[in-house]
């Protein structure tokens, strides 16, 4: 057995996508497959309360990472290397790439593509949001450029960084996993056979500018217009901002809420059933690193209109069919090809459930662990190499 100790800086994790990836690399039963030790981790007290316990699983709270940006960056480079020193960590994994940490080596995962997507930024306007993201940016490009290596989850992901920052030192790419429930929930809905029936669509994400949900209730309202009875269902929470626009829309094309639902709030598990009930999977982000939500509709197996912007069409391949989400127009065209085509339907439903299958959270593990053990082996092996010299 090895005495290789990994840190994980997980204290800048806060979306629901990199979240579920760090639960996901670390729900292991052992890690002396990988010839660790110890694996400890640093983050703020309601995410490591999700972290599963494990004997080698030792985790760490820093009043910091609940407090602002700043001070969370400032912890980060002053306190956090002395703290790694004293755990006797060998390697850092920074699992979101936003840290000014300095311990080498170091993985640096990649998990947010906003602040390299300038559209999507000019959406928040001169917000406090818009600041934040630029921020990130020179947090995140400083920290590719140090890292001894970096993993994306997408080629996408990975071009589009290296754009920025330059090419970076090695490489990986390693996608998002997806649990086995859902796998295993069939669609439960058959086709409504009659038009008194509402075909129900489903849109999984945090309400965000980016996400365009207002103009997804502008394209359900255009297709109703057009003698389809359609319903929409937006599952997510989200920004003040962006929920004002989607509640302005809403009251413009659906004042009466006889076709628009918004749920603020659904508990993870409770997805794949919501999943499986939905007659149309829609999905309109404009800037996604991977799309977890797509792949799980995927893993479902329902018909899925999606974003082709992104990372997106990378992730969902021929498995569905495309749309620009910055056009209602564009958004309803698509989605009444699903409704006009049965045999096309039937057939991406099944590709895009065969596309979800070689995706598992197991592989997603063991590819990440087995990664950063070989960057530490090359790292040391070059220091050696170096001391000869």
């Amino acid at each position: 057995m090895s005495d290789l100790i990994v840190a994980i800086d997980a204290s800048r994790i806060r979306s629901g996508g990199g979240v579920a990836h760090l639960l996901g690399i670390l729900d292991i039963e052992q890690i002396d497959v990988f010839d660790f030790k110890e694996i400890h981790v640093w983050s703020y007290r309601k995410l490591l309360d999700l972290i599963p316990n494990r004997p080698w699983l030792i985790k760490h709270h820093a009043k910091e990472t609940e407090q602002s940006l700043v001070k969370q960056l400032i912890w980060q480079a002053t306190k956090l290397p002395r703290a790694i020193r004293a755990a006797g960590c060998h390697i850092l994994f920074s699992a979101d790439a936003s840290t000014v940490c300095r311990f080498e080596p170091m993985v640096a995962l990649n998990q947010n593509m906003l602040p390299y997507d300038e559209g999507v930024l000019r959406l928040f306007g001169l917000s406090r949001h818009r600041i934040q993201q630029s921020i990130i940016y020179l947090v995140q490009k400083s920290a590719f450029r140090f890292a001894t290596a970096s993993i994306f989850l997408t080629q996408h992901a990975a071009n589009r960084v290296q754009h920025y920052t330059g090419p970076l030192q090695k490489t990986e790419i390693i996608p998002h996993g997806v649990g086995q429930v859902f796998k295993d929930t069939q669609p439960h809905r058959a086709w409504p056979s009659t038009t008194a029936q509402p075909i129900e669509c489903l849109y999984v994400s945090p309400i965000l500018e980016y996400k365009y949900q207002w103009v997804v209730v502008q394209a359900i309202k255009l297709l109703r217009e057009r003698g389809h009875h359609l319903k929409l269902t937006l599952v997510g929470g989200g920004g003040k901002r962006a929920l004002g626009m989607l509640n302005r829309q809403i009251e413009i094309s659906d004042p009466k809420r006889e076709f628009v639902t918004v749920l603020d709030f659904v508990a993870h598990e409770q997805i794949p059933q919501r999943i499986a009930n939905a007659d149309i999977f829609v999905f309109a982000s404009g800037c996604e690193t991977f799309g977890i939500s797509l792949l799980e509709a995927m893993a479902v197996g329902v018909p899925i209109a999606s974003s082709n912007r992104s990372s997106l069409p990378e992730t969902l391949q021929d498995g569905g069919v495309y749309f620009d989400p910055r056009d209602y127009q564009s958004i309803a065209d698509t989605i009444e090809q699903l409704i006009n085509a049965p045999a096309l339907r039937e057939r991406l439903m099944q590709r895009a459930k065969a596309l979800a299958e070689p995706y598992s959270w197991q592989r997603c593990a063991t590819q990440t662990w087995r990664f950063i053990g070989q960057v530490y082996r090359e790292y040391q092996l070059q220091i050696n190499h170096t001391k000869k010299l």
